[in-house]
């Protein structure tokens, strides 16, 4: 009777052999559906090698907050599409990944906010995607806990609402995809932490971990806040920043916000779980890092702006407090696709506060470039060559805070 009750593995302790067609760098959202992708392609010669356990960097570290009301037209397509296949992603994988479509409202508290929030609006709408804006008293419907008198000291002058925007559970979106790429044959290793690559005449060749060489045709940098580092491996200096993101949660609360409430203008974003907690972050320390560390000020600073949204929350304790760290480029945008002069080697970097948004579909699409050797449209508007090519993506307006 006892193995009625016997719990299956979420992958399986495979051997690391001396040789793959593919290997993925980092064992996040990204690394796992780029696996898990090639192989509903045929491709499952691939090896997917995390330093730590299976989503313990910028997966495990964030808010899993999903949209697809972004500014640029590029932006907006590339996320929509992700959104799309995150909807179903529960389905495809066979595993429930507690996606919640409950709507996400972006705050503007200055004319020049509500004017951002109208191109937005505008862009959106002409790609196809559900944005619009209200204003006070259908915010106040919406979110009734939220103080929109002209009491604060930087009043809600109106709002962008996404209906299809919502929350995920993270750690479930990364178990399912690994889970899904393993039944395929594809092998996870972590606690294997690459350490060199090899190249030989403007060709990858092999990577080198902490548990031996392994020889590799095509190698995925999917590593965030260290895709700098591993960059520099085969000698290649990235245009990214890494610098901390922090986030707290509170104690557990009576369902009261079904909503995810952003503010550019206080830097503040909080959404509620289906525990009760409360999820709270901010806007990237202005300094770069590779510290985990959390700070007070943040914790003070967000704390009072959280309060000048929801002053019924002034009682409330925090449990839990922590940092993740963020890969920023210039323009706001990530970095994906081939190196030009280096065969074989794939970013999908770049990422900065909003890459659990675009799992599914960077997976998607980074799997079809290997698998094809074009790169899909969809990828093409954030290749690196668009540093010097003067064609730079600007997100800044719809990731100014961070989600």
């Amino acid at each position: 009777m006892w193995q009625l009750f016997k719990r299956e593995r979420m992958w399986t302790a495979r051997p690391l052999k001396d040789r793959y067609e593919v290997v993925i760098i980092g064992g996040g959202v990204h690394g796992l559906a780029t696996a898990y992708y090639l192989g509903k392609l045929g491709v499952r010669d691939v090896a997917v090698c995390e330093k730590g356990y299976i989503g313990s960097g910028a997966s495990g570290r964030n808010t899993a907050i999903i949209r697809s009301n972004y500014r640029t037209p590029e932006g907006v397509v590339f996320y929509d599409e992700s959104v799309r296949l995150y909807e179903e992603l529960a389905a495809e994988l066979g595993y429930n990944v507690l996606f919640s479509q409950q709507g996400h409202l972006t705050l503007a508290h200055t004319d020049s906010a509500v004017n951002g929030l109208r191109v937005r609006a505008e862009v959106n709408q002409l790609m196809g995607v559900e944005s619009r804006l209200i204003w006070p008293p259908e915010i106040k419907r919406l979110v009734p806990a939220i103080d929109v008198s002209s009491r604060p000291r930087y009043p809600i002058l109106a709002a962008l609402y996404h209906a299809p925007g919502g929350i995920i559970r993270h750690d479930a979106v990364v178990w399912g995809y690994a889970r899904g790429a393993d039944r395929m044959g594809i092998s996870i290793h972590p606690f294997t932490e690459v350490i060199g690559i090899g190249t030989s005449n403007g060709q990858v060749t092999s990577v080198q971990t902490t548990r031996g060489t392994i020889r590799a045709g095509t190698v995925v940098n999917a590593t965030a806040g260290f895709c700098s580092t591993v960059a520099k491996l085969v000698g290649l200096k990235l245009p990214i920043v890494t610098h901390p993101l922090q986030a707290f949660v509170t104690e557990p609360l009576s369902p009261f916000l079904d909503k995810v409430i952003v503010s550019a203008n206080l830097h503040v974003y909080v959404s509620q779980t289906d525990r009760g907690e409360l999820v709270i972050g901010s806007e990237i320390d202005p300094y770069s890092s590779y510290s985990y560390k959390s700070t007070l000020p943040f914790l003070e600073a967000t704390a009072a702006h959280t309060l000048e949204l929801f002053p019924c929350l002034r009682q409330v304790r925090v449990l839990r407090q922590w940092t993740g760290i963020c890969d920023m480029t210039p323009d706001y945008s990530p970095i994906m696709g081939e190196v030009p002069g280096l065969k074989g080697f794939i970013l999908d970097v770049g990422w900065g506060t909003y890459g659990f948004k675009a799992g599914p579909v960077s997976g998607k699409r980074i799997a079809e470039l290997i698998v094809t050797g074009n790169t899909p449209d969809v990828l093409k508007p954030f290749s690196i060559t668009r540093f010097w090519e003067g064609r730079l993506a600007g997100e800044k307006a719809a990731a100014a805070v961070s989600h």
